[in-house]
């Protein structure tokens, strides 16, 4: 990355996003570590750009692609450039600024926001504005970034594709006849065709690291209780984590940082001290030739046989011998038990999110169907909401759960 004016690659010159880049986005070099996030701190706290600029750039390269690529449900911009001149003027008066001031960035549509609609991609919740912020939003905003907006995603998470999302379905900007991965496709997709700086998504099994792949970009699932559930729309309450999506290594580490830490609103959240995740990072130009020697990478048999892409393969391969240059060793080892994980998986997830969905039964918040409104009986209002209110592929989860 060399920031937000950066240029995709040739072959994909004839993108929609590519030809749709504004001529007055900023510009700006990436710190060293090759954090775009630090660089846009940095040029903000010490006035190069202000906050509101560098927002309305990004609002406006968001608007130029959106009617194409479709990552965002709502967009933020009255309040997110209120929020970049709340940052501006705190510099002006000389009050220090977090780690992420003035950083715009978007938040999949399963993580609360308050007073932000947030769906979960499905028409239950079409109208849900809620009245707090997730932890994980309330830290960042802490830190003086700037919300842009929600991003679509697959119903409650429930899809690798977003093509499950109840409202569009999001292209991948790289080439928008191809789907973006999903559930955390809205987030992984708007970091690729620059809308935002970096998106939070979620994660239950593979809904950032899927995504983060398919659009390329770095995406992290954190490990379980590293960052508060707390505010984040659940499926499978055991699984679920929240997790960057992000331009780089340095930058994951950063959000990660900022995002991490124990919380008495989520009783699973850890209480472990969080370290500086970027300290330890260092640009390619600093390490050696053998930076990998002592390291010891393991290739299960069991994920490079049948059913592997040749295109996959090759990029494999081609890993694991650039890590051999560097030094460290490749043995190949066996997980016998490695094909029952799905299965496994879709058992414990799906009771999980059985349970978690019953809540939306057109009582307690959420919709409730007109015809069921009119009902006497409680069980057929029940019926009628959630026949009309969820979308096929919860539908078909809910039932595997039960």
């Amino acid at each position: 990355m060399t920031g937000m004016t950066q240029r995709l690659p040739s072959a994909h010159q004839s993108n929609v996003v590519a030809r749709s880049r504004p001529a007055k986005a900023p510009r700006m070099r990436v710190s060293a570590q090759g954090s775009l996030l630090q660089s846009i701190q940095h040029s903000v706290a010490s006035k190069q750009q202000s906050a509101v600029d560098i927002t309305k750039a990004y609002l406006q390269q968001l608007k130029s692609v959106e009617q194409t690529v479709n990552s965002f449900l709502t967009v933020n911009e009255e309040h997110a450039v209120a929020q970049a001149a709340a940052v501006d003027a705190a510099i002006s008066r000389g009050e220090p600024v977090g780690p992420l001031a003035g950083v715009p960035i978007a938040v999949k549509d399963n993580i609360c926001t308050a007073g932000l609609r947030t769906t979960a991609g499905s028409k239950v919740l079409e109208s849900y504005l809620p009245p707090f912020d997730a932890t994980a939003v309330a830290k960042l905003k802490a830190a003086g970034a700037v919300l842009i907006g929600k991003t679509n995603m697959d119903e409650f998470g429930m899809g690798s594709t977003t093509e499950n999302s109840s409202y569009k379905v999001t292209a991948n900007p790289w080439d928008p006849q191809r789907v973006p991965g999903g559930s955390s496709g809205g987030s992984a997709a708007a970091v690729a065709a620059q809308q935002c700086a970096a998106a939070l998504g979620s994660d239950t099994g593979g809904s950032i690291r899927q995504p983060a792949h398919f659009c390329g970009v770095v995406g992290l699932k954190p490990s379980y209780g590293r960052v508060s559930r707390y505010g984040l729309i659940a499926y499978g309450s055991s699984l679920d984590c929240i997790g960057p999506l992000t331009h780089s290594v340095a930058d994951a580490a950063l959000l990660l940082s900022v995002m991490s830490g124990s919380d008495s609103w989520d009783a699973t959240c850890s209480k472990e001290a969080v370290p500086d995740l970027a300290a330890g990072l260092l640009p390619a130009e600093q390490l050696g030739s053998s930076c990998m020697k002592g390291v010891r990478v393991g290739v299960i048999q069991q994920t490079i046989g049948e059913g592997v892409a040749a295109g996959v393969m090759s990029a494999v391969n081609g890993a694991l011998q650039h890590m051999q240059q560097l030094g460290a060793t490749v043995e190949e080892v066996s997980l016998p038990t490695f094909h029952l994980g799905l299965p496994a998986y879709y058992v414990l997830a799906l009771s999980e999110a059985s349970s978690n969905l019953s809540r939306y039964d057109g009582v307690r918040y959420g919709l409730r169907a007109s015809e069921a409104a009119a009902s006497r009986d409680l069980k057929e209002m029940y019926s009628i909401t959630r026949g009309e209110g969820l979308g096929p592929e919860v539908k078909r989860r809910i039932l595997m759960g039960t």
